[in-house]
């Protein structure tokens, strides 16, 4: 044979063996462990055996804020995933960085789908949207906070397990009981104190974190996080502490051990802990946030936690047409009704919260429907859309710092939230 023969045959080969086409390679950055990260791998490969044009590629980049610091240096060095999964503190940072992303509701557009958001649960929509109302990121893994009780240890106190405490009021008074009756070492213990104790707080009693709509209206931030119902709330959960009644476990979720080692009778976290709760074993009951008996108008509605799914700019019209196709899969009833029943994550679409009531789940499973109505109970006013701070991280570590100096018996409430506003309110003006 030729050597030009042998050339053609090598290419015809070379060419039968290459696929028709190509399909689009999208990266998905995310911060999920244990069983939340085989979600993550299970629904990229739903979703890549569904269709042939697009593969969404799953990247474990670390904690949540490792993965948004990943991302800023991805973009900083032009090299961005096309989709990344951002914490609820880091939406601010997004957020403000214009031309960085590109906002979901476009990128649904892409596909062919015309974004509505009647179709999604109003809180989400609130958090995750510009104050137009135009949706910016994909609420991926969204929660609201709750009330988790033990009703063993409310049964030997002597409390009825069939009516929870709704009222912050309440919760102290039963606190008070449990620890004194000695059915458990405390009464009571709690997550993320910055974001169920001062942004949820805020939201559900209707009062404001902070000028310009929490920064959601604008930038220029003035805390308003010492008005005297915050005041009022951090001293009496300091005269818990002193009195050994509430127990602090630390800044993020640490305190959930302390529920599930059955030392506190009452947790408030994140109803997306509920895995660990029902893996625990404990005979325990749900309850809705706990609400100021003094606050106008209270309940109000909560603001989400989690992390959403955000898409960088930049990127061809054929990455986002794939981006947006995989956001209409997780859209789907099925697919969000199955993530919300095992997980205690919030369905994303009115449809799969109306497809999980008509199926009897919550009949079934009492209190799991109370993070849903929560945020749906009431439209979202001014002071309850959430907090939008581009510096929000760090405005945490302050109110942290302040937080344990002041359960420490270092510094009263008042001399706690004054420094909060105070070192917030600096820290924001660096930002500016």
């Amino acid at each position: 044979m030729s050597i030009r023969s042998l050339i053609l045959s090598g290419v015809l080969a070379a060419t039968t063996a290459m696929p028709a086409f190509a399909q689009t390679e999208i990266q998905w950055w995310h911060a999920m462990t244990g069983a939340n990260n085989e979600v993550v791998d299970t629904l990229a490969k739903e979703f890549n055996d569904s269709q042939d044009d697009y593969e969404i590629v799953p990247v474990f980049k670390g904690t949540y804020p490792e993965t948004l610091n990943a991302g800023i240096a991805a973009f900083r060095a032009k090299q961005t995933p096309g989709i990344i999964q951002v914490f609820d503190v880091g939406t601010g940072v997004m957020m403000g960085a214009e031309g960085a992303v590109k906002p979901v509701a476009e990128v649904l557009e892409a596909a062919g789908e015309k974004f509505d958001k009647s179709k999604y649960l109003p809180g989400i929509v609130a958090y995750y949207s510009k104050p137009d109302g135009t949706m910016l990121s994909f609420p991926y893994n969204s929660s609201s906070p709750i009330l988790y009780f033990n009703k063993d240890i409310f049964e030997k106190a002597g409390i009825d397990t069939a009516s929870p405490p709704k009222t912050w009021q309440e919760v102290f008074e039963t606190a008070r009981k449990i620890k004194e009756s000695g059915a458990a070492d405390c009464g009571y213990t709690s997550t993320w104190l910055t974001w169920i104790h001062l942004e949820n707080f805020a939201a559900w009693n209707d009062v404001p974190y902070g000028t310009e709509e929490n920064g959601l209206a604008g930038t220029d931030v003035k805390l308003e996080l010492n008005a005297p119902i915050f005041v009022e709330h951090f001293k009496e959960l300091a005269s818990l502490a002193k009195d050994g009644v509430f127990r602090y476990g630390g800044r993020t979720s640490e305190a959930k051990q302390l529920f599930l080692s059955g030392e506190c009778a009452m947790l408030t976290e994140s109803s997306g802990g509920l895995g660990d709760v029902v893996k625990s074993g404990i005979n325990y009951g749900i309850g809705q946030l706990p609400y100021d008996a003094n606050a106008e108008g209270a309940p109000q509605n909560t603001i989400p936690g989690g992390a959403s799914l955000w898409v960088f700019g930049g990127k061809s019209d054929e990455e986002y047409k794939g981006i947006g196709e995989f956001f209409k899969f997780l859209s789907q009833t099925d697919v969000q009704q199955r993530l919300h029943e095992k997980s205690g994550y919030l369905p994303v679409t009115e449809a799969a919260y109306e497809a999980t009531k008509k199926s009897g789940f919550y009949e079934k499973n009492p209190g799991r429907e109370t993070p849903i109505t929560q945020m749906m109970g009431k439209q979202p006013t001014e002071n309850s859309k959430g907090v939008r701070l581009p510096n929000l991280p760090q405005i945490r570590d302050i109110e942290n710092e302040q937080f344990e100096a002041l359960l420490a018996g270092k510094q009263d409430a008042q001399t706690t939230m004054d420094n909060i506003v105070k070192l917030g309110n600096e820290a924001i003006a660096e930002a500016q």
